[in-house]
């Protein structure tokens, strides 16, 4: 008879690459996992790994292993939230991992809100950027991602995760208080502070710029969204920001409109077998409640 723990285990090396790797992300020694596989191998009666210099690659009887085990797994899930379901209260504990604007305009009155409502519910928060927090919720590392994808740049799709449209949030110039810019190309000779190269943000600021007839002058880099209004409020940058960093205040600093709105949408995702779990709804449900509320200060569309 296999052990499912075991097939888990060959599963997060499938996606891992590395015993290290699967060892640090259950919180295993590294000894244990490669014992543990040894032990799945006896039981199956065939190799399931190989060494190629000096990582394990999945043999073919290794994969076929591994995809019953995604479907196992993915039953298991279902029976889970059958079981919740059939409960009179919520509980359990649901990992969810976020980005920063919504890690600050969120997420602390969320679990407030949850706190009152299931405090048998434990709730655990990682910030993450949105496109690897989506993988690490198909690797089963989290529960529920809260998630953006920008104009022009797509979030990735995975089959198995389901998406759940949150709101959208406009995006605006931030500009230093009296200062003399009243359109994204009055920007051109200014100072810049954008989020790190690779992320959706900074794609979508250096096509809006570049659209608008010139290339910013990016002196400050950095994901810390808080670090961006403290450099515009200081008068030593401008920044694109999204309303939602401002958590339901006022701007601290002059907001000028982009040409054509443009709309950041945030969205949930979560594995279409857990997508029912009470738990998993309670938290959804309470975001949009939460969200209705976010949006700073009446500003101009």
């Amino acid at each position: 008879m296999l052990d499912l723990h075991r097939l888990r285990l060959l599963r997060e090396l499938s996606l891992r690459g590395t015993i290290a790797a699967v060892a640090e992300a259950l919180s295993y020694s590294p000894s244990a996992v490669s014992q543990q596989l040894a032990l799945l191998e006896t039981e199956a009666g065939v190799p399931l790994t190989t060494r190629v210099g000096r990582r394990l690659q999945l043999t073919p009887q290794g994969r076929v292993l591994v995809g019953h085990t995604a479907l196992l797994l993915e039953r298991l899930e279902i029976a889970e939230s059958d079981l919740t379901s059939s409960l009179s209260s919520i509980g359990g504990t649901v990992r969810i991992a976020v980005f920063q604007s919504a890690a600050l305009a969120i997420v602390p009155s969320a679990l407030t809100m949850l706190a009152e409502a299931h405090p048998a519910l434990r709730i655990e928060v990682v910030q993450r950027e949105p496109e690897a927090a989506l993988s690490a919720v198909w690797a089963r590392d989290f529960d529920l991602v809260i998630a953006e994808q920008y104009p022009g740049h797509a979030a990735p799709i995975i089959g198995d995760l389901d998406r759940v449209a949150l709101c959208t949030d406009a995006l605006r110039l931030a500009v230093p208080a009296r200062r003399d810019i009243r359109s994204l190309q009055d920007s051109r000779d200014t100072a810049w502070v954008m989020e790190p190269r690779g992320t959706a943000s900074r794609h979508f600021a250096e096509q809006a710029c570049r659209a608008a007839g010139f290339e910013p002058d990016v002196r400050f880099e950095t994901a810390d969204l808080m670090a961006h209004i403290r450099l515009v409020e200081s008068g030593n940058a401008v920044a694109i920001l999204p309303d939602l960093v401002w958590a339901g205040a006022a701007p601290s600093v002059e907001v000028v409109g982009l040409a054509d709105h443009p709309l950041r949408t945030i969205f949930t995702s979560a594995r279409s077998a857990s997508a029912e779990r009470p738990a998993i709804v309670a938290v959804r449900g309470v975001l949009e409640r939460v969200v209705a509320f976010a949006a700073p200060a009446r500003l101009a569309p």
